[in-house]
């Protein structure tokens, strides 16, 4: 499944696993040398090797630990090692196993893109215009590692050129020359890439995908050090960019967007590749566990592919329940977003266990069996039902609306955890929001209005449009930090939101009861690992940890 070329500390994985859409070639390939990237064939699936590592953050429950956990909209379920996670305590240190494969694994990715732009120069018998295209996509690549990593443990150490041998020279560069090298790959690779929305070879980065991420780039950069007000500015144009000019549209539907099967849909502008081949699906997109309650030992029910395997390991803060979706009349996302009825797959008589209006349920294949309202339906009226109802104040660790968005039954059986459903990372909402944002934070509140309204009068339920609609008088920050939860709950967006905004502190102690009394400061970083620090040349004085840790 993987094979490794001899480079130094961080080696070359060429693991070529791609999409399920026959998108990108999946090949597996063994015994090479160290010759093999300097060659046409080797220069492609060295490119592609340098996409695997995007495999390392999107799907996967270190992706999700880092960026729903510890919010403001998401806590811990009752099951699961990494709660620490969620509450910030002394568990969250530098021995932490997300932390160091992260680290390992993008920087694994960056010294890829770093030996194909180095060796190009070799390589021959290759159309120029497709080695300048491949160049500019493992610069975008390494561009969109360092940037998560800049995000997630502030100064790093910056390498531009390929490791063969194993260094131990390394240092922290500050924070203001990681954006910079992260803009400069940005802005060189954007002219070479296709000038399209989505790739012939659907999943390569495009020139959209790249403007895209150049204006967040632009956006992050702007609350961190060396960060300008004006980054807002250069932000706009390249959202609008990909807004008006590749042919990407919003759903009219809000609930289409992850319906399963319609994962290719003109709303993406970018997804990560997965597949169902399990020989090029590495561990796969495991999204579809995460987010689940403990729905299949409740009466009338057992697990089944349709409605997931539950690790119950995320649920909704009360704040997100009661505040981010409380409008259920005009929004759609909350009925659209959460699982509110569970059909029964185990006939049968049962002793009622959390809806206690009634003593027993009876039910055959397909009748409901668990109703989740979202509202505090009264004991008399639960009583007339004929199913469970599950109400707000009856939610715990166990029991709780889960997330649809990434349901995939499509695995071939009950326990399967390799989910092969390709993991959107960027779609035109989004975009939609960060052009509110940029336009909101240089004063042009109607543009931002405007903005902001396209993805609120999407949402509507049939008729209810303009009710979703706001006014210029009701845009606020507050309006747009909870607009991006609505419409992203579970997308890896909120704690690098959080954190972009310099609120991150400041709403989990608001929101997140059970991190609240441990979040402190300087957990707007992450803990350097300390397998980097043991090998770094100096020790803790070459490579020093982050503030707390």
């Amino acid at each position: 499944m993987k094979t490794w070329i001899k480079s130094g500390a961080l080696a070359l994985s060429l693991s070529l696993a791609f999409s399920c859409q026959d998108a990108l070639q999946e090949d597996v390939i063994s015994q090479i040398g160290n010759d093999y990237l300097n060659s046409p064939k080797g220069l492609e699936d060295g490119v592609n090797a340098a996409y695997t590592s995007l495999r390392s953050w999107y799907g996967t429950e270190r992706g999700h630990n880092m960026s729903e956990f510890g919010t403001d909209i998401y806590t811990n379920g009752a099951d699961g090692s990494w709660k620490f996670m969620n509450t910030y305590t002394t568990e969250f240190d530098s021995q932490n196993g997300h932390v160091r494969e992260l680290w390992d694994e993008l920087y694994r990715g960056i010294n890829t893109c770093n030996a194909v732009i180095d060796r190009s120069e070799n390589v021959t018998g290759v159309n120029e215009a497709t080695k300048k295209q491949r160049i500019a996509e493992v610069k975008f690549i390494r561009a969109h590692n360092y940037f998560l990593m800049v995000q997630l443990f502030g100064p790093i150490d910056l390498q531009l050129s390929e490791n063969k041998v194993p260094n131990k020279a390394v240092t922290r560069s500050p924070v203001s020359a990681v954006y910079a090298a992260i803009i400069q790959d940005l802005t060189e690779a954007i002219p070479n890439l296709e000038a399209t929305g989505k790739s012939v070879n659907y999943g390569r980065a495009t020139r959209a995908v790249a403007e895209n991420l150049l204006a967040k780039v632009y956006m992050t950069k702007a609350t961190a050090e060396g960060g300008s007000p004006t980054d807002y500015a250069a932000a706009e144009p390249l959202l609008q960019n990909v807004i008006k000019n590749y042919g990407f549209s919003l759903l009219p539907d809000f609930g289409d967007v992850y319906k399963f099967g319609n994962e290719i849909n003109n709303e993406v502008i970018w997804a990560i590749q997965y597949t169902r081949d399990p020989l090029t699906n590495g561990g796969g997109n495991n999204s579809h566990v995460f987010f689940l309650m403990e729905y299949d030992v409740q009466p009338g029910m057992r697990r089944d592919t349709q409605n997931g395997r539950p690790f119950k390991r995320y649920r909704m803060t009360p704040y997100t329940i009661n505040t981010v979706f409380a409008d259920r009349v005009n929004d759609s996302r909350y009925k659209k977003t959460f699982i509110d009825v569970f059909f029964s797959n185990r006939p049968g008589t049962f002793n009622t266990n959390f809806d206690l209006s009634k003593p027993t349920v009876t039910f055959a294949q397909g009748d409901t069996a668990i109703y989740i309202p979202g509202f505090e339906m009264s004991l008399a009226d639960r009583a007339k039902k004929k199913y469970q109802v599950l109400v707000p104040s009856r939610y715990d660790e166990r029991l709780f609306p889960g997330l649809k968005k990434h349901l995939d039954p499509g695995r071939v059986d009950l326990t399967q955890f390799e989910g092969g459903r390709d993991f959107i990372a960027m779609r035109l909402a989004e975009t939609y929001l960060l052009l509110a944002e940029s336009q909101f934070r240089q004063g042009k509140i109607a543009e931002a209005t405007a903005s902001i309204n396209m993805v609120r009068r999407r949402a509507a339920f049939p008729g209810k449009a303009d009710a979703m609609a706001i006014t210029p008088a009701q845009m606020t920050f507050d309006l747009i930090m909870e607009e991006r939860a609505r419409e992203l709950i579970g997308e890896q967006f909120r704690w690098l939101d959080l954190k972009r905004w310099g609120v991150l502190v400041q709403r989990v102690k608001l929101h997140n009861a059970q991190a609240a009394p441990n979040i402190k400061d300087f957990h707007v970083l992450r803990p350097i690992p300390q397998n980097q620090i043991d090998r770094a040349e100096g020790g803790p004085a070459g490579f020093p940890q982050n503030t707390g840790y």
